[in-house]
């Protein structure tokens, strides 16, 4: 495709003389001839172009390089060097076909051929005069049957009015466009016939290419005219727009220079007087708020050079608002301001009783933090006692945020809670250097700030789920904010100076301490929180739940209550969990729907004492059907075959879990499916593999594993499983399905096993108990290991259950198996 652009024919020469001078010329003609379109043939080569219409009386440049292209105008300069010169439809298309090509063009006399070293051809034309399309024809080249069109007109006072408006408009927009030499007018004068006016002005103007082709096709020179005073009319609106929006930034320039100006005179002025004070009322504020701030010396000192600098800045610096945020950063920090706190272990256990049911173990614990604390204050002992940075434990809703705010309103200090679940970035604890855009201080400098006070509490909160990428590590950062012997010179990227952390109480929270990693771990004091129990959960609905729930929604406890009995059937009924969330919704929705009722009923009958006993009819009407079945252990088929009830935890807390084992003839094969994990895996073979190498233990024939395929299938298939602390569980599944014995199913059991057959300890005992209690498990096998965590049980769990400690598989078959098939070889 021919690219083309306007340039003169001296010029066309002079470009070849200068850097084409290894060109070769085709052909070379003068610019001049006369009666040229009397020759004219009625079929002609036609050269496409991409982004210009070519106008009669106009020289133009064209690069040609395609095959087609170069054909057409060899044919052309071989033939009698006229050709037809056709703006496309669409600049895009690199193949023009006859429906993307215009049906009027210019015919043009060739006037220079060049031949380029790269293969490419320099073609200079003339443009003559405008021609019709009649019919297109295509070989190697495009060619066409054309019409001459001569557009007459006629000298009248409408056409001279025409001319001199757009001589005028023409004149006004060279003068205003940058880009077009003004030499162009000088050229323009000197051209006498309208039609070739014409031709120059929409050549020559900054116009779209199919507005210019529309100027072509028209056959009324009057009409031409109307459409290029158009066109002029549009650009010269175009162009003052421009030229508005130029004055606007110019004035904008002008203005912030002359500030700028203005400034550092001021500023000169101030040094040669002496003066130390600043006229800004913003930087004298600064100045009293840093001089009031109480820093330590060392960091005094970097905010007062900071601030040396900040004055000496032009307000228009970009590294003026950096400066300025940092120290608008560093007065808002508190680094002297403290608040007077409240030892009393009376007021705080009382505290901790108002906001919490249960939960002993961790009172008990931060009674004894406080007490430590007291002695310390005095004694005048500053330093962190050891084991102060509290870890809670435990499933999601079981109180661990709310015992922190518990915490801090026994010791009256001020409370931040800062969340650490899916932070990958060290500078979020850390903060960002000041050289990066948008910099800010991490987390604790943030949370110091929105404290208020050098000795808050701030909660950690879900500290498990942090991770770490390309970006860094941030529990590495967090070894230092939890470590007492580090945190009193904390040093922030942002700020760049040692922060002291000692007084601040850190409190932590994860559902599970085994995706802490083990430096930051140890710096902190585990306390487990366990699942609460049914009547627990009682107890905590009717002592903060529903009072809560009552007075957010403008009731009164007089007007609606919950019996003992409703509030078991939603906890076993419409809830599933550790913690006491869903519970809260639910009775927030039961209050909601009541609530509803009530201002419905007020206002139809006037009623005035209003009392609703919230019952089972109630509930299944507002809560709908039974979510939740209990998960019970299934008692329908007391002699089961190949399946075991197992014990789980997970971090929503525990749950039995049912492991089913089926043999079939085949190829010896050991099939495991249900989604378990890796862990799970290697134990269900470590427990074929102790069952194999003691068959005759079991009096299982040694032949009775060819052929065989062993199928052991975790139900609840969707819900991933892993952990060793099935391995005892998959084994008796595995014995009952060989030696067809059947199994109790108010057995549950859990425990890690050895090749050996022993049974090690497992974590999570208090939920798998708690699970065990609410399937209706009478009796749960144990590792041996695990019988001293039975001191630290809540003896209502220990009452339900028969707990038998084992150390051996087995140890644990005659709880197990109902009858007395299975027995050993003495």
């Amino acid at each position: 495709m021919a690219k083309s652009k306007v340039i003169k024919s001296e010029e066309f020469q002079q470009n070849n003389e200068a850097g084409e001078n290894t060109a070769e010329v085709i052909y070379d003609t003068p610019s001049k001839i006369p009666d040229a379109t009397k020759t004219i043939p009625s079929k002609l080569p036609v050269l496409p172009l991409k982004d210009i219409v070519l106008f009669p009386y106009m020289i133009f440049p064209i690069l040609a390089g395609r095959e087609s292209t170069i054909a057409a105008i060899n044919k052309s300069v071989e033939k009698d060097k006229f050709i037809l010169l056709v703006t496309q439809l669409d600049e895009k298309i690199e193949e023009p076909t006859f429906e993307n090509l215009y049906r009027t063009g210019t015919v043009a006399k060739i006037l220079q051929v060049l031949r380029l070293p790269n293969g490419l051809i320099k073609v200079l034309v003339d443009g003559l005069v405008t021609a019709k399309v009649e019919k297109f024809y295509s070989d190697k080249y495009i060619t066409a049957d054309i019409k001459i069109r001569n557009v007459p007109f006629k000298t009248d006072t409408e056409l001279e009015a025409l001319i001199r408006q757009a001589t005028k408009l023409f004149t006004d927009y060279v003068q205003t466009n940058r880009v077009i030499p003004q030499e162009t007018l000088v050229a323009y004068e000197n051209i006498k016939e309208p039609d070739r006016k014409l031709f120059y002005i929409a050549s020559t103007i900054n116009a779209d290419v199919h507005k210019k082709q529309q100027v072509l096709e028209i056959t009324d020179l009057h009409k031409q005219y109307y459409e290029i005073l158009y066109m002029l009319g549009s650009e010269m609106e175009v162009l003052n727009v421009e030229k508005e929006i130029d004055a606007k930034i110019y004035q904008t320039m002008q203005k912030n220079q002359r500030k700028f100006i203005v400034q550092e005179q001021i500023r000169i002025l101030q040094d040669e007087l002496g003066e130390g004070m600043e006229s800004d009322p913003e930087l004298i504020k600064l100045r009293e708020q840093i001089e009031n701030s109480g820093m330590p010396e060392p960091v005094m000192k970097k905010a007062v050079d900071e601030f040396s600098k900040l004055k000496k800045m032009p307000s228009m610096s970009p590294d003026y608002s950096v400066i300025r945020n940092f120290l608008d950063w560093m007065v808002s920090v508190p680094w002297n301001k403290a608040t007077q706190d409240n030892f009393d272990l009376k007021h705080a256990k009382k505290i901790l009783d108002e906001d919490h049911y249960g939960l002993d173990k961790a009172k008990d614990r931060i009674i004894e933090l406080i007490a430590v604390l007291k002695l310390l204050k005095e004694k005048n002992i500053k330093k962190t006692p050891k084991g102060q940075i509290l870890c809670f434990v435990g499933p999601p809703g079981v109180g661990k945020t709310s015992l922190g705010k518990s915490i801090a309103r026994a010791l009256s200090r001020n409370f931040v809670r800062i969340s650490v679940g899916g932070v990958r970035d060290e500078a979020e604890i850390r903060g960002h250097r000041r050289t990066y855009i948008g910099s800010m201080p991490g987390k604790i400098i943030q949370a110091m700030k929105k404290a208020g006070s050098t000795n808050p509490v701030i909660l950690i909160d879900e500290i498990d789920k942090m991770s770490s990428d390309f970006r860094g590590d941030p529990s590495s950062a967090m070894l230092e904010v939890l470590d007492p012997e580090q945190n009193s010179t904390f040093n922030d990227h942002y700020l760049d100076v040692d922060y002291d952390l000692s007084g601040v109480l850190f409190i932590t929270t994860a559902n599970v301490y085994y995706n802490i990693p083990l430096p930051l771990l140890d710096r902190m004091e585990i306390i487990e929180m366990s699942s609460y129990l049914d009547f627990e959960k009682v107890q905590i609905a009717k002592r903060h739940i529903i009072p809560k729930e009552i007075l957010e929604h403008g009731l009164t406890t007089e007007m609606i209550s919950f019996p003992d009995e409703v509030l078991l059937k939603i906890i076993q009924e419409y809830t599933r969990e550790a913690g006491v969330r869903s519970l809260e919704r639910e009775i927030s929705s039961i209050i909601r729907k009541t609530t509803r009722e009530i201002v419905e009923n007020t206002a139809k009958k006037k009623k005035k004492e209003i009392n609703i006993v919230v019952s089972d009819e109630l509930v299944e009407k507002f809560l709908g059907v039974q979510k939740y079945k209990q998960k019970l252990a299934d008692d329908k088929d007391k002699n089961k075959i190949g399946s075991v009830v197992g014990l789980a935890w997970t971090s929503m807390g525990g749950d039995i879990l049912n492991v089913d084992v089926t043999i079939m003839k085949g190829a010896n094969k050991f099939i495991l499916t249900g989604k378990l994990g890796d862990i799970m895996k290697e134990s269900a073979q470590a427990g074929f593999s102790y069952i194999k190498s003691n068959a005759g233990l079991f009096r299982i024939p040694e032949s009775f594993f060819k052929e065989k395929e062993i199928h052991i299938h975790l139900p609840e298939g969707a819900i991933p499983k892993d952990g060793p602390s099935a391995g005892i569980t998959m084994i008796m599944a595995m014995l009952s399905a060989i030696t067809k014995c059947p199994v109790r199913t108010d057995v549950a059991m859990t425990g890690e096993i050895t090749l050996r057959g022993h049974v090690l300890p497992i974590g999570g005992l208090n939920e798998k108990l708690l699970a065990a209690v609410r399937s209706g498990i009478k009796t749960v096998l144990i590792p041996m290991d695990n019988e001293k965590d039975l001191q630290e049980i809540q003896k209502e769990i220990i009452d339900k259950l028969k707990i038998i400690p084992i150390e051996k598989v087995e140890d644990g078959i005659k709880y197990v198996f109902k009858d007395k098939k299975v027995v050993f070889r003495k």
